[in-house]
């Protein structure tokens, strides 16, 4: 098995390791992982091994670089750490569920993570794990390379209150956006986001707003940009978070979603000839930010883009 993540050029889509199956890799292997609950989708493997193949071509040391996906519950999580440094892990993605429940489990954190108030990227220094939050960074150079919008004195709507409606309100608010509407079903869950984020944030652009009643400013907004930080259109049968029947043409829209590739949202934006994206640059641009915190290296996203088309065409 070539630990890379291809056979024959292909990449493997194979299960995910379980975290107490994981035994101490060979000495001059440094691992990278993904951790999650359930992770069997994640495609992170493939994406993170296509720039490791691009990097070792200049240095071949990072031929022993591997990434893996491991399956690890939250009860498990904080012993799961500690065993994943003494098999020889030192970098680590995290997604749902422990993005927030790892705060409690590390002393150092960025403090943009802590801006955000969750973990997706941790490096462990020889010492001890430091926890990073990339998915603000993704998103920006997503929606500056794949919109053409740049948040500074941007007009934005939020959908989700949620780790990743926090992660682009946060990235938002911190570049200078001019207006930000956020709207979620919970106003509970919305009003407390909103109160966090205004620990270290200025929060006095935000508007709260239910999705059935969008204030006049959102819909006469000729240059909105309307983000999905919403899970509907995962699934088939989802309906879409908002109807786009009211806001104008020159709307933009980019929905985190990127398997499926279109959702019933980018759907009617493409029939209303709305610009849109789905998430998949997203997910590239924060996973290449990773990688550059844990090989202090530029990584190549488009050696990225290509290990991701691949794995969700297979």
């Amino acid at each position: 098995m070539n630990l890379n993540g291809f056979i024959n050029g292909k990449p493997m889509l194979e299960p995910p390791l379980l975290i107490e199956d994981l035994s101490p890799l060979p000495p001059n292997q440094v691992g990278l992982a993904v951790l999650g609950a359930p992770i069997k989708h994640s495609i992170s493997p493939q994406i993170h091994s296509a720039a490791l193949r691009e990097l070792s071509s200049g240095i071949p040391s990072f031929l022993n670089w591997v990434y893996h996906k491991v399956e690890v519950s939250s009860k498990d999580l904080a012993s799961g750490l500690e065993h994943l440094n003494e098999c020889g892990y030192r970098g680590l993605n995290l997604t749902i569920p422990h993005k927030v429940d790892v705060f409690s489990m590390i002393d150092s954190i960025d403090q943009e993570a802590r801006t955000i108030g969750a973990v997706n990227t941790l490096f462990h220094t020889g010492e001890e794990w430091r926890g990073f939050n990339t998915d603000g960074y993704g998103l920006e150079q997503a929606l500056k390379g794949r919109l053409g919008v740049r948040l500074e004195s941007a007009n934005i709507l939020i959908l989700g209150a949620g780790g990743a409606a926090r992660a682009a309100a946060a990235q938002s608010l911190s570049r200078g956006c001019e207006n930000l509407w956020i709207s979620n079903r919970s106003t509970e869950r919305l009003e407390n986001m909103i109160d966090a984020l205004g620990n270290s944030l200025d929060t006095a652009r935000v508007v709260a707003c239910p999705i059935s009643q969008l204030p006049a400013g959102v819909l006469d907004c000729g240059d909105l940009v309307i983000i999905n930080a919403t899970s509907l259109g995962l699934n088939p049968g989802d309906p879409s978070p908002v109807s786009l029947r009211a806001f104008p043409p020159s709307t933009r829209v980019y929905d985190m979603i990127y398997n499926p590739a279109e959702t019933p949202l980018l759907e009617e934006a493409r029939a209303r000839g709305m610009v849109c994206e789905n998430g998949l640059s997203m997910l590239v641009h924060q996973a290449a930010r990773s990688l550059e915190i844990w090989t202090g290296q530029e990584i190549s996203v488009e050696a990225m883009f290509s290990g991701a088309q691949t794995a969700l065409n297979c």
